[in-house]
């Protein structure tokens, strides 16, 4: 069996509240460096052996600060399938409230992703963080790893793995926090569990929620 968890970016700094998909400029907020300490802390004991994450800054920061706090500091690599929903090169850069006004497409994105140019649907996004998450339970079995990926990839993954209806509804039904994570347990090219865990706080006094 082999465990591997599959973490969200901490807090952003974004204090203008835009869809910042895949532009650069969007570090980690002082909560978010907060988070990312708290995480690496909780996994300590988890044995991690290698880190994976998305090659946007909020994930390589999350990533650098978890490994900073583990007990051994371990590989870390960047993957491009970790990386944020390809839909959100349209929103990027429009405030929240902005998004029905100003990019229309959204609507028919709600309605059924994939239908879009450029869109996924949420087989394709979450197939693409599985992907990654497989290669590294073949290459090294009983190795527990993490990745650092992004709210859409990583609920569009867990809706796959729970063989959940591949829609929209599914899709929020379960939402994975900024530093939440998935524990997921992996026996050859089957999941055998997958277990939600809440952000810790960042004082590392507990989970939040």
């Amino acid at each position: 069996m082999t465990r591997v968890h599959l973490l969200r970016h901490a807090d952003v700094e974004n204090p203008h509240r835009i869809l910042y998909g895949h532009l650069p400029g969007f570090p980690l907020s002082d909560r978010g460096r907060a988070e990312a300490a708290a995480v690496g802390r909780s996994l300590r004991g988890a044995g991690i052996r290698r880190i994976v994450t998305s090659p946007l800054e909020r994930a390589v920061e999350t990533a650098e600060i978890v490994n900073a706090q583990l007990a051994e500091p371990v590989p870390l690599v960047t993957d491009p399938r970790l990386r944020e929903a390809e839909f959100s090169r349209y929103l990027q850069g429009v405030a929240y409230w902005q998004v029905p006004l100003r990019r229309p497409l959204w609507f028919v994105h709600r309605a059924r992703r994939g239908l879009v140019p450029g869109d996924e649907t949420i087989e394709r996004m979450g197939g693409r963080v599985l992907e990654v998450a497989f290669q590294l339970v073949r290459e090294h079995p009983g190795e527990p790893a993490l990745l650092v990926s992004h709210a859409d990839p990583l609920q569009a993954a867990w809706v796959v793995m729970d063989g959940r209806p591949l829609t929209e509804r599914e899709f929020h039904r379960k939402s994975v926090a900024k530093a939440g994570r998935l524990e997921v347990d992996f026996e050859a090219e089957r999941v055998l569990a997958v277990n939600y865990v809440p952000p810790p706080a960042p004082n590392g006094s507990g989970p939040v929620g």
